[in-house]
């Protein structure tokens, strides 16, 4: 690995890591923040996932010589947010051991493809842009109050996407510091560096929080992290097998639930960052990156209990905003894998309007009813179950 050593994958590697916090973590907070976790099991939760990404990245690219780059769900966490107020934490920690056991299960079983088959990629699409639309919405709703701040940053956003979008969200949560702090809206005053203190919590396993928070968690961390992620890697030519990739990730998201981890899973939007020839202009080379992303996640979430507090120091407004702006992406790809189809169009505008609804009926949250009705819809309109409803209606 001497010899293949670089300043420019090492680099890679860290501008993933800052991609991460910067953005996606702040919907991490959010949920913590609309759950009212302690900031002793925030900081937990911190530290797992980023623990458990970066153990993982550092394995599965030594292993398979590519760069593989893992992170928390990005959407599993954006569905948190509405999912876990009213929800005992034990049993939050059951249903992410849940996820993480069937996501577990469908790796190393080979049954990840198969079972992708059986909901087609419209209805999951609809119902990841749905889960997701609130912080889109949120960052809009965020001008109300503080509405020099958040037009800044919007505009800033455009412009950075525009002239660099791999600094887009960094920049603009730099920014956003900057003004917060010139306009005295930080408190940075509760901030010191401080290891994080994993907290373990028993799980305790509920039918209503698989099914609301279990189920759709395993789903969107499947149809929005880990099939973008294998795509992601296919594209730049590394062939790491998915079993592999998803098995191992799988498990150590099953070893840290306890400690607050929601889920591990292939990334994305980084993975392209690290895969990509600005890593190294041989691919045989790139796997340096992930590596160093590794390396960098193991470090920053050492200081859970830091990052928490620099988190909670920062204006709700900025959260929102940033959070949302993280997430466009998401909601773009969310929206256009929804529409791609037009037989299954409007099955998936079901499930998206139902998602997005925040319907809640027996305890179970809207994810869950959103995924049935799209399901259902495309049985009627498209499947079998259309032929025996006409069949029916005709006799």
């Amino acid at each position: 690995m001497k010899t293949d050593i670089s300043v420019s994958a090492i680099v890679s590697g860290l501008i993933a890591v800052l991609i991460s916090y910067a953005g996606p973590l702040l919907i991490v907070f959010q949920a913590a923040s609309a759950a009212q976790l302690s900031s002793a099991q925030l900081s937990s939760w911190i530290w797992a996932i980023s623990i458990g990404s970066g153990v993982t990245g550092i394995f599965l690219s030594l292993r398979y010589k590519a760069p593989v780059i893992t992170a928390w769900s990005t959407p599993g966490a954006a569905l948190l947010v509405g999912s876990l107020p009213g929800l005992a934490y034990p049993e939050a920690v059951g249903a992410f051991l849940f996820s993480a056991l069937v996501i577990t299960l469908l790796g190393w079983s080979g049954g990840f493809d198969k079972i992708m088959r059986h909901v087609p990629k419209p209805i999951a699409s609809a119902m990841l842009a749905g889960i997701l639309l609130r912080f889109g919405v949120g960052v809009f709703g965020s001008v109300q109050t503080q509405p020099a701040l958040v037009l800044t940053m919007i505009l800033a956003y455009l412009v950075l996407k525009r002239v660099t979008p791999r600094y887009a969200i960094p920049g603009v949560l730099l920014l956003g510091t900057a003004l917060a702090a010139a306009g005295g809206k930080l408190a940075f005053g509760a901030v010191h560096l401080a290891m994080a203190a994993p907290v373990f919590t028993w799980p305790a396993f509920s039918l209503s929080a698989i099914v609301s928070v279990g189920i759709p968690l395993c789903i969107v961390t499947l149809t929005g992290q880990h099939v973008p992620g294998i795509a992601v890697l296919r594209n730049a030519g590394y062939t790491a097998p998915a079993k592999a990739l998803v098995g191992v990730t799988g498990l150590g998201a099953l070893l840290l639930a306890p400690f607050g981890a929601h889920g591990i899973n292939l990334a994305a939007i980084t993975a392209a960052i690290c895969s990509g020839p600005e890593a190294h202009e041989q691919p045989a080379k790139r796997y340096v990156a992930g590596v160093a992303c590794g390396l960098f996640y193991i470090l920053v979430g050492s200081f859970g209990a830091t990052l928490a507090a620099l988190f909670g120091a920062l204006p709700k407004e900025l959260v929102a905003a940033i959070a949302g702006l993280a997430l466009f992406g998401a909601i773009l790809n969310g929206l256009g894998g929804a529409l791609a189809d037009d037989k299954q169009r409007e099955c998936a505008l079901i499930t998206f309007l139902v998602t997005a609804s925040n319907l809640s009926l027996f305890g179970l949250g809207a994810p869950f009813w959103g995924l049935l009705a799209g399901v259902l819809a495309n049985a009627i309109l498209n499947g079998g179950l259309a032929h025996k409803v006409l069949a029916y209606a005709r006799a």
